[in-house]
């Protein structure tokens, strides 16, 4: 059954939207949570178990994709996550962290351009400019300074985001539940047994794990993967990308303003001209992008982390 697409939005869609937007941006807050409750390799490994256990259903042998696959797995469901689970736990300014992760629209976009041969126009390029601009801003920040290290790990693993994304491009005829229920099985290979060995402590004391911190786990992989590219799923079969893309645009500001207020971050001069300076840069590749192209898969456009 083919279903009409229309750029009207009713209750509902705009009810769906604002889901993803708040699960998304809430994002990095509960992975911090997981991260603190846990460790960085065992809080990976749990989110990722999470992801399998859920996405079991779809999980399948995808003859002539499982080289992409393979490695989409390995970068998205283990490498990506130390990275930003390390920059977690290394920094405390988790609102800086959430504008450098903004930086996977850009990478994205520039990946295209040199192993696709894309082409864009001046004001996606601007927009580039301006979103990475927006974070060496940031640095102009003494207090964000002294977490240069989270930032650069943040920033790493957000590219590494990005070549799985890039990955992801090749497997369009696979569905995304299954590209994600390779991806937490990725994340179980990969993170498991390091951190059985680097955390053991973490490891031995799950089973007093605090429920709200389980929760945070649960939400983090629930948010990110049912709600999140369910709902845009959802969303792009009903809408044209012209109409849904600009709809996750919230989600990088409620990241940046959720982290100041669980966090007790205060935002200076330099963090709100590098926060705005990166999300406006976010906003014209985003909405240059809607009108450009064709649809994108919702794996595609997810926030990272």
């Amino acid at each position: 059954m083919t279903i009409e697409k229309t750029a009207r939005l009713s209750p509902r869609d705009l009810l769906v939207a604002l889901l993803i937007n708040v699960t998304w941006g809430l994002n990095i807050i509960a992975v911090k949570m997981a991260v603190t409750a846990t460790a960085p390799f065992t809080a990976g490994a749990l989110r990722q178990l999470i992801v399998l256990l859920l996405c079991l259903p779809f999980f399948r042998w995808v003859p002539g994709r499982m080289v992409p696959l393979a490695w989409l797995a390995a970068l998205n469901g283990a490498i990506y996550l130390i990275f930003v689970n390390v920059a977690l736990e290394a920094a405390d300014n988790v609102s800086a962290l959430a504008i450098a992760g903004q930086l996977g629209v850009p990478f994205s976009l520039l990946l295209g351009i040199a192993f696709l041969g894309e082409r864009i126009a001046l004001p996606r390029m601007f927009g580039i400019l301006l979103a990475f601009g927006g974070v060496v801003v940031l640095v102009f920040d003494p207090g964000v300074f002294r977490e240069l290290p989270g930032l650069v790990l943040m920033a790493t693993g957000t590219f590494t985001w990005s070549v799985g994304a890039l990955l992801q491009r090749k497997l369009a005829d696979v569905p995304a539940l299954t590209i994600y229920a390779w991806i937490g099985l990725g994340g179980v290979v990969g993170l498991l047994p390091i951190a059985l060995w680097a955390e053991p402590g973490a490891m031995a004391a799950l089973p007093d794990l605090p429920l709200r911190s389980l929760g945070w786990l649960v939400f983090s992989a629930v948010g990110s993967t049912l709600i999140g590219q369910g709902g845009m799923a959802w969303l792009l079969q009903r809408h044209p990308i012209s109409t849904v893309l600009p709809l996750t645009l919230a989600a990088p500001v409620i990241a940046v303003c959720a982290s100041s207020y669980f966090f007790g971050t205060v935002l200076t001069a330099p963090m709100i001209a590098g926060g705005l300076l990166t999300l406006t840069g976010v906003v014209i590749i985003t909405l240059r992008s809607a009108r450009a192209g064709p649809a994108p898969r919702p794996a595609d456009i997810s926030k990272a982390p």
